[in-house]
């Protein structure tokens, strides 16, 4: 297998990246200076190297501690309960959490092979007992497909009576959208969340 083809093959293992783009980033690379591309290896060579798993939350850091968890501007009388550390950053850039988070690495998912044992719930669980009355309320924020619903079930009943207020992430309709144009499951989802103006 020639160094093209190769490196084609790498990137399709990407998400989203097929072989015709990943083919167009290959050609891409070798037309552009050298720097760029050797800037790039470097780049992903220092990532495999110093990024790790918090060893609070299981968010992606170069430190023992991410920056979330480190900061003691946080408050931690909240955990929201996220899927992936991609997770944080979405919360995050909604400007509006100032708690503190917690990555189960996934999602339950029984045809694949993904179980309680797979993701990091007896950590979240250690977390509650060992925070007392300090922690005020998990926020449960998986996904609103089959298995995030299936994940989220699971840690309500794993977590309830531990002490904290046990929450989920309101879902409804999205800021800007007609209402004509919403599905029913989303206009049910909105009308069962409701709150007072």
């Amino acid at each position: 297998m020639s160094v093209i083809e190769d490196l084609t093959g790498e990137l399709t293992r990407l998400p989203g990246i097929g072989p015709k783009t990943a083919q167009r980033l290959v050609y891409h690379l070798m037309k552009g200076a050298p720097e760029d591309a050797l800037r790039l290896a470097h780049a992903l060579e220092q990532l495999v190297q110093r990024i790790r798993r918090c060893e609070r939350c299981g968010n992606y850091a170069e430190e023992p501690l991410c920056a979330v968890c480190s900061n003691p501007r946080r408050d931690p009388g909240l955990i929201c309960v996220v899927e992936e550390a991609a997770d944080v950053d979405a919360v995050e850039r909604g400007g509006g959490y100032r708690g503190l988070y917690h990555v189960l690495g996934g999602r339950l998912s029984p045809l694949d092979g993904v179980g309680p044992e797979q993701l990091d719930i007896e950590r979240l669980v250690e977390r509650i007992q060992s925070s007392g009355e300090a922690l005020r309320e998990v926020i449960v924020a998986t996904s609103a497909n089959v298995e995030g619903e299936a994940t989220a079930v699971y840690l309500e009943k794993r977590v309830r009576g531990l002490g904290p207020r046990v929450t989920r992430l309101a879902r409804g309709i999205p800021v800007g959208s007609d209402l004509e144009y919403v599905d029913a499951s989303t206009i049910a989802e909105a009308l069962a969340g409701r709150r007072d103006m």
